[in-house]
């Protein structure tokens, strides 16, 4: 039995997403579809930055949960503190989007950075290069975000959502998961 399922790794600028079919009996993942959320800033001028917030907001939250809707499981890659005022609004977001999801009722399998590293890339501190390349090694038929024929940087967010994926199916809570699936 195949399931839809859905990696994220979220972010307020670029918030990767990865969508495939899991077969639940191979653990095999089919080729992911593969979407970068680049949400469009208001550029006026007179735009207060709680507005220009929750315009992105907006715009993530509305394809996070049409994405999450349609998936039985979802693997995120949550986000952890920040070093700055800015980049905490960005997190709250992110805790935030995902929160809704949950609230939804639709399950979130949590991995950590690390995991997600050592799932796909096998190294535990894989740059954004070798993610980027261990998900091609993996998926080299994947739309993945390009320029020519030349994979581009940005491609490390979807690359971290495959990822999360390849992490969450070893986690026990999948297992569980798994372990009710085969019983039914």
């Amino acid at each position: 039995m195949k399931i839809p399922v859905a990696g994220f790794d979220p972010s307020l600028t670029h918030w990767g997403i990865a969508e495939a079919m899991l077969d639940m009996s191979t653990g095999i993942l089919d080729t992911p579809k593969l979407t970068l959320l680049e949400p469009e800033r208001l550029k006026h001028k007179q735009v207060r930055q709680n507005s220009m917030d929750l315009h992105e907001a907006e715009q993530l939250a509305k394809v996070a949960l049409e994405v999450a809707r349609r998936s039985k499981i979802i693997f995120v890659e949550v986000p952890v503190g920040s070093q700055s005022a800015r980049a905490m609004g960005s997190y709250g977001v992110c805790v935030g989007i995902l929160g809704s999801i949950r609230a939804e009722g639709i399950s979130l399998i949590e991995v950590t950075a690390i995991e997600v590293k050592l799932a796909l890339a096998g190294i535990k501190t894989a740059t954004k290069a070798q993610m980027i390349e261990a998900a091609l090694a993996f998926y080299p038929d994947a739309n993945f975000p390009r320029q020519g024929s030349r994979v581009v940087a940005k491609a490390e967010h979807v690359a971290d959502a495959i990822g999360t994926i390849h992490a969450g199916v070893r986690t026990p809570m999948f297992n569980n998961i798994l372990r009710l699936y085969k019983e039914v």
